[in-house]
């Protein structure tokens, strides 16, 4: 293997040999600038292509929905890498371009641009997109969803001018945007269908928990009850004929006053290009454990990629940072066939989110009826929720407990485990526990 080349200093990439590869990378998200990192740092010295369809460098996507909002500041965005480092890695960047067929045969890609660009690795790294919302009134003006920087560049414009909000959907983004809107001092309404806020990530005794912290906060949290309409402040109900929202008509009957609303009721993978090339798709692309698709030369990951997982045990899809990255350093050698032991991906999957003065972070997956033990005071705001599923830890959920929670994803990446009266020991030293498991003791 070759030495990998710097990505911080002005390094130059080795001289390609005669036979030049071309992987082509479409996206630049985390996932895709991640793997163009771990391709350097593994030696590969060949040509590397990113296409991206906004026009902007790179840039981190959570904190379009926490920081990104605040009163106090100008909004902008963080890079994922310095532009110097696509010189300093030689990496062909194409942005304000997309990908819009993909030829198999002939291994080529086709771009919005007119243009063609060849590969000998394709890796689809195409994220999620927002679902969208098919309402009465949904196309309003003053009604947003959260995705991208431009998303985030009007939501943050419009909340000077506002005074209520409603969010649509109380998982992770409607979340942090609702503690954001809320330290504005905006009224905030957050209509969730679910019994529990954030049901699909986290055990029910940390959702209910969540549901009165936000409470607290002056958020009217509405469970059990979804959007069935909206109202313009013409009267009507679509963009045109009914101006602009100015409420928001609940399946129980209720209306809410909404100057604007944030749409927030989940992704589902960018998958259009691997279908339209006959790829194997099922919720994401379906890869192998090796992130490889049913076409050997086309890898997909991130958020787009279904992929068997060994801490869920089964297929699933995952949406974060960590999986991302984890993913691309990953397909980096399985591309390059430089994996140290297996081929099989088992990173464990861990999850993060700040909503307001409340520092989330989850180790593992937790299922609504595995067996849960507290350790520390949930009144206190501090504490955990420990996850056991036939007598095993399978999940760590934490709050403003961040030594917890770094022992939990030492232990549970050891596939090790402690009995629950352990965990709601707090005599018991769970953070030496889990660094002799690390150390194999």
């Amino acid at each position: 293997m070759t030495a990998a080349p710097s990505t911080s200093s002005n390094a130059k990439i080795p001289e390609q040999p005669q036979n030049p590869q071309n992987i082509v990378i479409v996206g630049n998200g985390q996932a895709g600038i991640q793997l163009v990192d771990s391709l350097r740092k593994e030696g590969y010295a060949g040509t590397i292509t990113v296409i991206g369809e906004e026009t902007h460098f790179p840039y981190q996507r959570p904190p379009l929905s926490k920081d990104f909002m605040a009163a106090d500041k100008e909004p902008k965005p963080l890079p994922l890498r310095a532009e110097k480092f696509f010189t300093d890695n030689d990496v062909d960047s194409r942005l304000g371009v997309r990908v819009t067929a993909i030829d198999r045969a002939g291994h080529t890609v086709e771009l919005s641009d007119g243009t063609s660009i060849g590969y000998s690795t394709l890796v689809l790294a195409t994220g999620a997109a927002n679902r969208e919302l098919n309402v009465l009134g949904s196309d309003l003006a003053g009604i947003y969803g959260l995705r991208t920087l431009a998303d985030a560049e009007a939501v943050h414009a419009r909340l000077d001018t506002v005074r209520s909000v409603v969010v649509i959907g109380a998982g992770f983004i409607g979340l942090e945007f609702a503690a954001a809107a809320r330290k504005r001092g905006l009224d905030v309404t957050v209509l969730e269908y679910a019994d529990r806020p954030m049901a699909r990530a986290l055990s029910p005794v940390m959702g209910n928990w969540f549901a009165q912290a936000h409470r607290n906060m002056g958020v009217d949290l509405r469970l059990g009850e979804g959007i069935a309409s909206f109202t313009g402040d013409n009267g009507g109900s679509a963009d045109g004929d009914g101006g602009h929202v100015a409420a928001a008509a609940s399946t129980t009957g209720e209306t809410y006053p909404a100057d604007m609303v944030l749409v927030g009721i989940g992704v589902i993978p960018r998958t259009e290009l691997a279908e339209q090339a006959g790829l194997a798709v099922a919720n994401g692309i379906t890869v192998d454990s090796a992130m490889r698709t049913d076409d050997a030369d086309i890898y997909a990951l991130g958020d787009c990629a279904n992929y068997p997982s060994h801490h869920a045990e089964a297929r699933t899809r995952l949406e974060s940072v960590q999986n991302a990255t984890d993913q691309a350093r990953h397909t980096a050698k399985s591309i390059l066939d430089t994996h140290d032991g297996g081929r099989d991906y088992t990173e464990l999957p861990w999850f993060w989110s700040t909503q307001g003065d409340l520092r989330l972070q989850i180790a593992g997956i937790a299922h609504p009826d595995d067996e849960t033990v507290l350790r520390g005071n949930p009144d206190d705001g501090k504490f955990s929720v420990f996850c056991f599923r036939s007598g095993r830890l399978v999940a760590v959920e934490s709050v403003n407990q961040p030594a917890d929670h770094m022992a939990a994803r030492r232990l549970l990446a050891q596939e090790r485990t402690l009995a629950p009266e352990q965990a709601a020991d707090l005599e018991f030293d769970f953070k030496a526990y889990s660094k002799a498991a690390a150390a194999g003791v």
